[in-house]
């Protein structure tokens, strides 16, 4: 406990910002993995990397052994398990993104025809699925499907989806406030808190969602029900009014929300708050764990004691010597130095009248263990002034 409250009591900027940044990732590892089998590996990753480092910083050396010989291929195993998740991952964060060198489509023109002929399928139970576009393309995504240019107008979707219809079966794409692909099929989603209730139209819906910013409007074929997914979720919309908010927003560019800029600083710290919390303190826990075998450096300053003084010499000056000492060692040993447990001596049996330098070197420093190496000592001699006592 000692080792950790000197860790914490000696953390820098760089260390805080470590923190900080470990935890926006965790964070959105969590959000990007929430309900998916891979977050489940990321939380036994975590869990056996506990074990590892308790193991190594307590000598348990079959245990350290064994993980050091599995870990790098259970590392490569869980690569080729879930790669499809790091790639999604991974093209989440692509800077194009968050650029936008393209622009969101106003679903103005033709959003009420739209959602009018969604809830007029829904009365009749016929089911259909309409993805779209935002700012990513989703063409690469998506498999089969046909070209075809039209309206997104209530007669052009009720003609699509009717089911005798050769185009009803799959998605249609609706880019630039225009249908251009019918028929086409999406990735299923793998996570594992849709409900049961949701066949395989809605989870389509959220499995395309997952991958880029599109949303997803899904009408249940068997209990006449009209959702949207966008961002991963899936909210079920019960009025025509609702839907047609909820796609307005989710196109809405970032230009035009910028008079909202401080919802968008609430939103930053208090969404989702619980996981942000949690992922800081997992985080932080984690790195005082691992802190503790950091190479560490610490410089400070050491009273100098004067021992084996001649009888018959007094010292004029230095009065009150001291010397500074850089050390270095793991940092569960070097941030526990100080000016208490750390001792200098020097002998000075040898003074005569006048000024005589004494050197100071590694030997006459007393530090808490054997572990800690001495980097420097300024000054590497200090130089004291005698007289002869009267």
């Amino acid at each position: 406990m000692e080792e950790f409250i000197a860790i914490i009591n000696d953390l820098r900027p760089p260390d805080v910002l470590d923190i900080l940044l470990l935890s926006v990732v965790a964070y959105h590892l969590f959000l990007w993995f929430r309900g998916t089998k891979a977050l489940k590996a990321l939380l036994g990753l975590f869990i056996l990397g506990i074990i590892f480092t308790f193991a190594r910083n307590y000598g348990l050396f079959l245990t350290t052994w064994v993980f050091q010989i599995l870990w790098q291929v259970l590392i490569i195993m869980l690569i080729i398990l879930f790669q499809s998740e790091i790639r999604q991952a991974l093209e989440r964060v692509n800077p194009l993104n968050v650029i936008g060198f393209r622009k969101v489509t106003d679903p103005g023109k033709w959003i009420k025809g739209f959602t009018s002929a969604m809830y007029s399928l829904a009365d009749r139970k016929i089911g259909a699925l309409v993805i779209i576009e935002r700012l990513e393309r989703v063409e690469e995504w998506i498999s089969g499907g046909q070209s075809l240019t039209a309206e997104p107008s209530p007669e052009v979707l009720g003609s699509i989806f009717q089911k005798e219809s050769p185009l009803h079966d799959g998605a249609i794409l609706i880019q630039g406030n225009k249908i251009v692909m019918v028929s086409c099929y999406l990735p299923l989603s793998s996570t594992e808190a849709l409900p049961k209730k949701y066949g395989t139209r809605h989870r389509a819906a959220l499995g395309i969602t997952e991958k880029c910013d599109a949303c997803v409007v899904a009408v249940s074929e068997e209990r006449g029900q009209v959702a949207l997914a966008h961002g991963g979720e899936l909210i079920q919309v019960r009025f025509e009014e609702q839907l047609e908010q909820l796609v307005i927003k989710a196109m809405k560019s970032p230009a035009e929300s910028k008079n909202r800029w401080w919802k968008g600083i609430i939103s930053f710290f208090l969404g989702h708050w619980p996981v942000k919390v949690g992922s800081l303190l997992l985080v932080t826990l984690l790195w005082l764990l691992l802190a503790g075998q950091q190479d560490f450096e610490v410089t400070l300053s050491v009273p100098l004691k004067i021992t084996n003084i001649p009888p018959n010499m007094e010292v004029i000056e230095p009065v009150k010597p001291e010397i500074r000492i850089t050390a270095r060692g793991i940092r569960k040993d070097a941030s526990t130095l100080n000016d208490r447990n750390v001792h200098a001596r020097v002998d000075i049996s040898m003074a005569r009248v006048g000024r005589k330098f004494f050197p100071i070197t590694r030997n006459q420093l007393f530090l808490p263990n054997d572990r800690i190496q001495v980097v420097r000592i300024e000054p590497n001699q200090v130089g004291f002034k005698f007289k002869e006592k009267k």
